[in-house]
């Protein structure tokens, strides 16, 4: 089996979600979530994705599908790069356990179903916000409250984000 297939095998697709967690679950390991458009892969990403792994034994990462992309305001031009292309990328890290696509504008299903150990956000977000309605409020830090379970904000890696690493390609 060629390495590239080795990736693509962690690359899950929604109805293989119950039987992933099973076998996590079954070898007693640690399950931390963390999602993201991961558009044009940075040094910002890549740090809050292995300190995200670092939090558990299998780190899921959900990826908004291209369709979802477009629900976010991020712009006409976005999702840069596809969301297969995305989806390979992210499982090529060492520190992903698994990567799995989700079309809604929002993991909160994906969150319901995996019911991770650690849910995870970069530091723009507050695991403390309460008020969907607010721009900083973690998407199923609800379900982890209720379960008792950890929400995790990790510190940004500043100066490094897709919309700025765009507007300097734009820009020169």
């Amino acid at each position: 089996m060629s390495r590239i297939d080795l990736i693509k095998e962690k690359i899950v697709p929604q109805d293989g979600i119950e039987s992933l967690i099973h076998r996590i679950r079954v070898k007693g390991k640690k399950v931390v979530f963390t999602n993201g458009v991961f558009d044009i892969l940075h040094r910002g990403h890549v740090t809050l994705l292995n300190k995200a792994s670092e939090l558990g034994d299998f780190l899921i990462v959900g990826l908004n599908s291209d369709a979802s992309v477009r629900t976010l305001g991020k712009g006409p031009e976005r999702p840069i790069n596809g969301e297969g292309d995305r989806a390979i990328v992210l499982a090529s890290l060492q520190c992903v356990g698994a990567v799995i696509c989700f079309e809604e504008s929002t993991p909160y299903e994906l969150i319901r179903l995996i019911m991770p150990d650690v849910l995870v956000k970069g530091g723009d977000y507050n695991p403390k916000q309460s008020d969907p309605n607010k721009a900083d409020y973690i998407v199923g830090s609800d379900l982890m409250n209720d379960e008792g379970k950890n929400v995790v904000s990790i510190n940004l890696v500043e100066g490094y984000s897709t919309t700025g690493i765009i507007e300097k390609s734009k820009n020169g």
